[in-house]
């Protein structure tokens, strides 16, 4: 980083010929920064695979671009930039329907008929409507409550009833996926159940990004989020859980920087494909 200041603070008073140099000069330590993915499996030879399959994919991206990969079943796990934040977009849905149900288990009641009527189209639309008056519902409090008990550190609600301006990251998307796909004490398993229920009922228009190139037979759960903004372009994020073919795995890729929402969609589709793919021959 201090690298970078240095070469653009000469750069002012540098010309010409020597500035191309400075500059060249600067090219392999900028590459040197640029974080790997990392990978550790339980099962010999996984994780190099797929850290070469995963790196191979994202090889031409543009982009900033954080993964997450965990499967129970040979205790693999992958990561890129697991704490980089970015804007939630829809993607924090999941986190509402989860603070939701959890604060609804604290004060032992179930969800209202409207309630439940918000939360569908929450997820399985991504209407935001529906999203802002849950999210006014709960409020702050129950929301920063909730994070705190699932270990969220990393997450920043957003201010104002901005919701699809919340700061995630990789870690903190994971850790929920953890959570409604086995028994803990955050959730109860009925939270559990309807979580992933509302997930796996998602419009087809929507069922992209991580599901892609899923085995048949495996169960999909999935939630996207997009936004565009004058700043970093096009987030465009996939979480989702899979279980089925002897694994039982969840991958979250968050992105910002693209030109448009396909590319994005492109970006994500390429790394889950070949997960599922080292995955399923594992």
């Amino acid at each position: 980083m201090t690298h970078g200041i240095s070469v653009s603070t000469r750069a002012r008073w540098v010309a010409g010929a020597a500035l191309v140099a400075c500059v060249a000069a600067a090219t392999p330590a900028t590459a040197a920064t640029t974080p790997a993915v990392s990978c550790t499996s339980a099962k010999a030879g996984l994780a190099d695979k797929l850290k070469r399959d995963i790196t191979s994919a994202l090889a031409n991206r543009k982009g900033t671009i954080a993964v997450g990969l965990y499967d129970r079943s040979t205790k693999t796990t992958c990561t890129l930039r697991s704490s980089t934040a970015y804007d939630s977009a829809s993607v924090v849905k999941v986190t509402v329907l989860a603070t939701l149900l959890w604060d609804a288990k604290k004060h032992d009641r179930y969800l209202t008929d409207r309630e439940t009527t918000l939360a569908k189209a929450m997820i399985t639309k991504s209407d935001n409507a529906a999203t802002s008056t849950l999210w006014k519902q709960l409020g702050l409090t129950k929301i920063k409550g909730f994070l705190t008990a699932a270990g969220m550190t990393q997450t920043k609600p957003g201010a104002d009833g901005y919701w699809g301006l919340t700061q995630i990251t990789v870690t903190d998307e994971q850790k929920l996926l953890k959570l409604i796909t086995a028994s803990n004490t955050v959730l109860s398993d009925n939270s559990r159940t309807y979580i992933r229920k509302l997930m796996g009922q998602v419009i087809s228009s929507q069922r992209w990004g991580t599901p892609y190139g899923a085995p048949s037979g495996v169960l999909v759960h999935v939630k996207n989020g997009w936004l565009q903004r004058s700043t970093h372009g096009w987030r465009v994020h996939s979480v989702g859980t899979f279980k089925g073919g002897g694994h039982d795995y969840m991958i979250t890729v968050l992105t910002h920087g693209n030109s448009t929402m396909n590319y994005g969609i492109t970006t994500i589709q390429g790394v889950a494909k070949v997960i599922h793919k080292d995955l399923a021959a594992s």
